[in-house]
Formats: structure tokens, C-alpha cells, sequence
């Protein structure tokens, strides 16, 4: 339960795993920090998760918005890397040596009028399910397909899903898909099957900067809050980190990311909040509503017979 709310479906949660039934000794809540600022679209994690995970691939047709095939997240797309291409005033903004691979310093930019936007930057990020701490798709599965697992993960189990869907909408990203072959729910599992043997998932062992970091999940918020320092210190004044805050609206993400702009940038909502959170409180007024009701009727029914 929530210590500052109470309520079991918001607010901070130091240990999911364990209110969700497991023995204090299960392992630490793992998950995953994507530094954006040294991912290189190269798409090693979307191939690694399909190879892995056995998954459909997608097609080879771009979206003619940029260099991406995929488009988001779906049933068949457990991860995505998304391109944003932004034009820059390069007459107000510096260029800043954020540690990205390259094969020496660029050339510099030549003059050009103020206002006059013609230099292009690349944002460019690996999107992927959260594992929320308070999951609402967990919260509303009828059959328990969804289950929180003993390292913190929220997993889909195929064999017990009905298919009836519920959980997509529950989603405050969006992430959870229904695939059209099996009719069940299809996300991200964060590769439960290899945490149980001790192995880091596909996507972070696939990438080749380290921008997807697998651990334990403090070890990283340390980590993602180092980094932001470093590059705040060399310039970088935009970076922040997205979803580690165990007081946000979904009691923190089991996968975080740090963006070099803000989350709707890059197709994420700002401010997230957990869709099941006033159930409790929706409890309470409904049943207050049916005492009212009932005692109307019952006043009818006592009135009439006088």
C-alpha cells in the first residue's frame, strides 16, 4: 500500500514485486535506462527483441516522416526507435560534444543571419513498456494473464489471456496491443525468460552505445542522475530524465529514459498518471449512490403502504 495515499493502486511503492505476494528475498526490481543522447538509430534493440522474442517483422516500407519502418509500439513491435528530425537556429545554439561516436570534430557551421534555421539535429530514442510500479493494465486483466513478476515486471502470460482487451485502454502510453494472429495481448516482457537465467534481455545486450543500460532499477536512477549532471556541466542544459520518480502518477517506471527535449517530442506524455487510481474512491460514491437508491425506494415502498 501507498504510505503517503493509502491507496493501493497510486502513489509511491518501494517494493511491487512484494506487495504483488513475493518473499522479501526475491530479487531486486530490475529495468532498463535509455540514454537518448547517445542512441544512434541504428535499430540493434528492435532486431534483437524480434529475433529473441519471435516476432513478426514489420515491413520494409518507411513512414515517410523519417527513418522509421515501425511507426510505435504494437503486438509486434516491443520496441521502437523513434526519429525526430528538428531544425535549429544555429545563430542561438552551440554545438556540444555529448559523447556520441563520430570520426572527429564537425566542421564548422558557416555564417549565416540570425533566425535563419538550416542546421538539422536528430533526436533519436528506443522506446519500450515502462513496467510501471502501479500498472494499470495489471489492474484491470479479468484473468491474471498480466502478472507482476519477481523482478518487478509487469508480463503478459499468452496461454491465459482472453483477449478481451481491456488492458490497452488501461495503458496511460499506450504500449499494450492486441496481436491479430492470437487475438491475446502482446508487449514488451523486459525477456523474463532470460532474467531467470541470469542474462541481460536482447535489446540492452544488442546495443552497441550502451544507450539501453539494464540493472537493478536504484543502480540506475544513481546512474541516469550522474549523467544528466555530466552533460548539464558540458552544455547540455536540456537534458532531463523522464519517468524515474517514484512520486510521478504511475509511482515511477521500471524503464526510464533521459531526452534532450521535452517528452512530447518524442511521442511520450508529460505528465502520466496511472488510469486506475480513483477507482477506489469511484467505489466508494457508487456505493453511496446505491444506499441512496435504495433507501428511496424502500421510503416508496413504506410510504405507499400507509
Amino acid at each position: 500500500m501507498s504510505p503517503d495515499t493509502g491507496n493501493r493502486l497510486s502513489g509511491p511503492l518501494p517494493d511491487p514485486s512484494q506487495e504483488a505476494g513475493y518473499p522479501p528475498e526475491h530479487p531486486q526490481r530490475s529495468g532498463f535506462f535509455t540514454d537518448t543522447s547517445v542512441c544512434i538509430g541504428c535499430k540493434a534493440c528492435e532486431v534483437a527483441c524480434k529475433e529473441w522474442n519471435l516476432l513478426p517483422e514489420d515491413g520494409l516500407n518507411l513512414t515517410g516522416m523519417s527513418y522509421d519502418n515501425t511507426g510505435d509500439l504494437g503486438a509486434d513491435t516491443w520496441r521502437h526507435v523513434a526519429f525526430v528530425e528538428q531544425r535549429i537556429d544555429p545563430s542561438t545554439r552551440s554545438r556540444v560534444d555529448i559523447g556520441m561516436p563520430g570520426m572527429g570534430a564537425p566542421e564548422p557551421a558557416p555564417q549565416q543571419e540570425a533566425g535563419d534555421a538550416t542546421e538539422v539535429r536528430w533526436l533519436m530514442s528506443s522506446d519500450v513498456c515502462k513496467h510501471c510500479t502501479h500498472a494499470a493494465c495489471l489492474d484491470v486483466c479479468p484473468t491474471g494473464a498480466l502478472f507482476r513478476s519477481e523482478h518487478g515486471t509487469v508480463v503478459v502470460q499468452d496461454d491465459v489471456c482472453n483477449g478481451c482487451g481491456y488492458c490497452v485502454p488501461a495503458c496511460p502510453y499506450g504500449v499494450i496491443d492486441m496481436r491479430p494472429d492470437t487475438g491475446g495481448a502482446s508487449k514488451c516482457t523486459l525477456c523474463q525468460d532470460r532474467l531467470g537465467e541470469g542474462m541481460t534481455p536482447a535489446c540492452a545486450k544488442a546495443c552497441p552505445t550502451e544507450s539501453i543500460q539494464y540493472g537493478p532499477l536504484d543502480e540506475l536512477r544513481e546512474r541516469a542522475e550522474q549523467r544528466v549532471e555530466q552533460l548539464h556541466e558540458q552544455g547540455v542544459t536540456e537534458a532531463r530524465l523522464y519517468g524515474h520518480d517514484p512520486r510521478d502518477g504511475v509511482g515511477g517506471d521500471g524503464a526510464f529514459f533521459l531526452l534532450l527535449d521535452d517528452p512530447e517530442v518524442y511521442g511520450l506524455p508529460p505528465d502520466p498518471v496511472v488510469t486506475t487510481r480513483d477507482l477506489p474512491a469511484m467505489a466508494k460514491y457508487a456505493a453511496a449512490a446505491a444506499g441512496a437508491v435504495a433507501a428511496t425506494i424502500a421510503g416508496c415502498f413504506l410510504g405507499g403502504g400507509r
